[in-house]
């Protein structure tokens, strides 16, 4: 069974989850985890009057004053690590360490090395460790690799996708501050580069250009790479100004267009070289779409596997090394890099 399979058909008890911070991300995972029926029953925070907060808004029943606490907690099967990337290795090799499994917000780490890290303990102890690349989970980007499975577009040749936002300008905000791994790239970059990479396969070379802040994080970064299989792709990312949003997937016979705000469930067509529309296709899920992640990482579980099928963790190492290769072409260092 893979990863995207519907349902389990061994009925068990149910897993259990802790969510380890309490920022929008947090909020946005835990209400699709509610809307799935799924269990959290617990939430940690630095700060306890953030954790009772978080428990009373969700009817969570345990509210941890510390992380240690919450990877301590019995009642927790796996742990969402929803902190800023720049604490990703620290948070997920300290649920590790406590025997949970951890789903690990994107970007996974700041680099390739912390990935590593996470992933040699994870190894170790025989446990799930999973990038939350939620896009790669929802249902049209199911139906999109089924239909370039089936060679419904021919030869790929181009995938072409943006992530454009308008974001606070704040410099102390963690968008911007490189100690907290700000950037466009690994907060939003990460979407069309993984997707890319998805549709066609391991980028193999990479060109970057883009635009530093004030803080020397990066606001507008231009990708174009070629792929293993000779494909290439354009992406474009920013967190100064709003785009499309939009992702197009190119093939030799027909093209995928999927419209905005493709990363999210959406809608999309796929239209022949001479016009003619083959297929529209419409998402209908409830809330975000951020369940689905979490479904997949459950049945994983539930059938004893430690690697996703959708998003494998060597292959979150290697678009790491991907996007490390792009800080490099920019510019960017973190502060544990000087």
């Amino acid at each position: 069974m893979t990863d995207n399979a519907p349902g389990t058909s061994v009925p068990t008890a149910p897993i259990r989850w802790g969510i380890l911070a309490t920022g929008g991300i947090a909020h946005a995972f835990t209400k699709d985890l509610r809307t799935a029926g799924l269990t959290v029953t617990a939430v940690g925070s630095r700060r306890p009057e953030s954790a009772r907060a978080f428990a009373a808004a969700y009817d969570i029943p345990h509210a941890h004053g510390s992380y240690e606490e919450l990877v301590a907690d019995p009642d927790v099967d796996i742990v969402y690590v929803a902190s800023p990337h720049s604490h990703h290795r620290e948070h997920a090799i300290l649920a590790l360490e406590a025997g949970k499994h951890v789903l690990i917000e994107k970007a996974v780490t700041l680099d390739a090395d912390e990935a590593i890290a996470i992933r040699d303990i994870a190894a170790g102890r025989g446990l799930l460790a999973m990038e939350a690349m939620w896009t790669r989970y929802l249902p049209h980007m199911i139906r999109i690799r089924e239909l370039i499975a089936d060679g419904a577009l021919g030869e790929l040749r181009t995938v072409i996708a943006d992530h454009t936002q308008s974001l606070p300008t704040d410099p102390a905000h963690r968008l911007n501050a490189l100690g907290l791994g700000g950037g466009a790239l690994l907060d939003l970059g990460i979407y069309p580069v993984s997707f890319a990479w998805d549709v066609l396969g391991p980028m193999t070379d990479i060109r970057a250009v883009g635009r530093l802040g004030d803080t020397g994080a990066d606001t507008e970064v231009a990708i174009a790479a070629v792929h293993a299989g000779g494909a290439i792709s354009s992406i474009a990312t920013s967190s100064r100004a709003a785009g499309p949003n939009t992702a197009h997937v190119i093939g030799t016979n027909a093209r995928i267009d999927i419209d905005r705000v493709w990363y999210e469930p959406t809608s999309f067509r796929v239209t022949a070289t001479d016009g003619t529309l083959i297929e529209e296709y419409r998402s209908e899920v409830d809330g975000r779409g951020m369940q689905f992640q979490a479904l997949a990482a459950e049945r994983l579980l539930r059938s004893g596997r430690t690697d996703s099928d959708l998003l494998p963790f060597a292959e979150s190492i290697a678009i790491m090394h991907a996007l490390d290769d792009v800080r490099g072409q920019l510019g960017v260092t973190y502060p544990k890099e000087r």
